[in-house]
């Protein structure tokens, strides 16, 4: 059960990644794009991190920090990191406290079996906190663009 809600505060936390801990408190006064996806260096994850990376100095521009969670290690995280040239932070969330803080464990059917794992979801934080967009169970191509014109509505 999702604890977020659009129009609401994200409740504060902190959380490992690969580039130290990450409070939510602490980045008062920019925007966020909140991303989650399933794993390290699979295709689609591949692929989304690279359109996040490609379009980072539109983000940056527009005061917005790009964090992307998913289940894996640090370790993981390092790999999958510097092999794609990541500028932002990858939080791992092994334990799915922000997993189910914003509702994406899911129920997902791999090879006829039914697994339960992260449903690619990304949320934009604005300034003060404030959860205002949400896309869930979301397809790739041109998702990072969609976000960055979310983004720049805001500005």
């Amino acid at each position: 059960m999702s604890q977020v809600e659009v129009g609401k505060a994200v409740p504060d936390f902190s959380a490992e990644s690969n580039q130290g801990t990450i409070h939510l408190s602490e980045l008062a006064g920019q925007r966020i794009v909140l991303y989650f996806y399933p794993k390290d260096s699979t295709p689609g994850c591949t692929t989304q991190a690279q359109g996040f990376r490609d379009l980072i100095d539109e983000f940056t521009a527009l005061n917005t920090k790009i964090i992307g969670v998913s289940r894996d290690s640090i370790k993981s995280h390092d790999n999958f990191s510097a092999k794609q040239e990541l500028p932002f932070a990858l939080i791992s969330d092994k334990e799915e406290v922000l997993c189910e803080l914003f509702g994406v464990m899911k129920l997902k059917n791999m090879y006829g079996k039914q697994v339960r794992g992260i449903e690619r979801s990304t949320f934009l934080i604005d300034e003060k906190g404030v959860l205002v967009q949400e896309w869930r169970g979301l397809k790739v191509p041109g998702h990072v663009q969609t976000v960055l014109e979310a983004v720049q509505a805001l500005a």
